[in-house]
């Protein structure tokens, strides 16, 4: 089976790879002419990891990841609302990790291309076909692209979904605008927990801060606002932003203000969506994994996790299902409920950053109480200890 992936960040590598593993042969494609260089981090919870070892692909990317083990939850005051393990290690004792983004992408693409994935950079596309005989992707150039199936790993503007179906659900503003950063050596005088993001709800903005082994602190900032719009943000400096982010940070306890104030942005403005559910997931021989398919907004800390999740399964599921249609199918019914329930936990998690000045009164009180009793670690185990398996034909 020729698959063309469609997508080269997180989840389109990961299936190549899974797909190798089956005996098909995988064509990835991502639109950037070279590897990604913007970026943020963002953790993969043991359910993701264990995903990534499945495919025999953790360990050529773990120098990129921080040690992760819990949640540290604070309030604007800087009084700690509640602390959330991040779910049961994998059995040699690896804890959720943290990566930059486009560290992590880059690593598995590389390590695709060394198993004999053929991947292809600079390589965008602009439409996906399907008929009785196989499936197509046209690039911008006007080259066709053709195999078997075609996979959308295309993200949350996907093409592939829109060939599917052309009346899908646009992504979702999520309220909040993205930023994120490094502030080299800031660790010693930060104070942060190590081996655990701490989460800030501000007065006036959401801000998250991890320890790194080298000394430096990497963190984010959340905005409540409109989106951010292309002339906004080509026309904003990065000093400009960062000295907003640190105008945001000032009237709360705590060292995000000056971690900012020492910091260099390595994303600014980024306007956050997620998708709440896809009506069709599949149409003839086109098929969706990852963001193009079920984005959670950043609050659910389990984006790529479930996309490394949908590598696994789908991969597995093309090899044992006897037609594409059942395989599509099965591929569905194992994992709609579990996503669909992720993204809107997800959207909760969002709308507590958001909260207006009068809510923020009650919110460090809510928050306490929500961490004490709902989210908890035995409430999100479904979550983070969830385990995918390709299996062996």
């Amino acid at each position: 089976m020729r698959a063309i992936v469609v997508g080269g960040g997180i989840a389109g590598p990961a299936l190549g790879m899974a797909l190798v593993a089956v005996g098909a042969e995988p064509i990835v494609l991502e639109a950037a002419s070279t590897d990604r260089a913007a970026g943020s981090w963002f953790t993969i919870a043991p359910n993701g990891l264990a995903a990534l070892d499945e495919l025999d692909a953790l360990d050529p990317v773990r120098r990129y990841g921080v040690p992760t083990r819990a949640n540290v939850m604070v309030g604007a005051t800087g009084s700690v609302l509640g602390r959330l393990p991040l779910g049961r290690p994998l059995d040699d004792g690896t804890p959720a990790l943290s990566f930059r983004r486009p560290d992590l992408s880059a690593a598995l693409m590389a390590e695709a291309a060394h198993r004999g994935v053929d991947v292809r950079h600079g390589a965008r596309a602009v439409a996906a076909e399907t008929a009785d005989s196989g499936a197509a992707v046209v690039l911008a150039d006007g080259t066709r692209v053709e195999g078997d199936i075609v996979i959308g790993a295309d993200g949350i503007r996907s093409i592939v979904r829109t060939a599917i179906d052309p009346q899908a659900a646009a992504a979702r503003y999520v309220g909040l605008a993205n930023f994120g950063g490094v502030t080299r050596g800031g660790a010693a005088s930060a104070g942060l927990d190590l081996e655990a993001w701490t989460f800030v709800f501000g007065r006036r903005a959401f801000f998250g801060g991890l320890p790194t082994p080298d000394g430096d602190v990497v963190w984010f900032v959340n905005e409540p606002r409109e989106p951010v719009s292309r002339e906004e943000r080509a026309g904003t400096s990065s000093t400009e932003w960062r000295d907003h982010l640190v105008d945001l940070a000032r009237p709360d306890a705590g060292p995000f203000a000056d971690l900012i104030a020492a910091g260099e942005l390595d994303l600014a403005g980024d306007s956050t969506y997620d998708l709440p559910t896809v009506r069709t997931w599949h149409r003839g021989r086109l098929a969706l994994i990852g963001d193009a398919l079920h984005a959670p907004s950043p609050s659910s800390g389990q984006g790529a996790s479930m996309a490394l999740e949908d590598a696994v399964v789908l991969a597995a599921r093309l090899r044992d299902e006897a037609t594409l249609a059942a395989a599509f199918a099965s591929f569905e019914t194992a994992r709609r409920a579990r996503v669909e329930r992720i993204v809107a936990d997800g959207a909760r998690s969002s709308s507590s950053k958001t909260a207006g000045p009068i809510a923020r009164i009650f919110q460090d009180a809510m928050l306490r109480w929500v961490f004490r009793h709902l989210v908890t670690e035995r409430s999100t185990a479904a979550t983070y200890d969830h385990r995918v398996s390709l299996g062996r034909a």
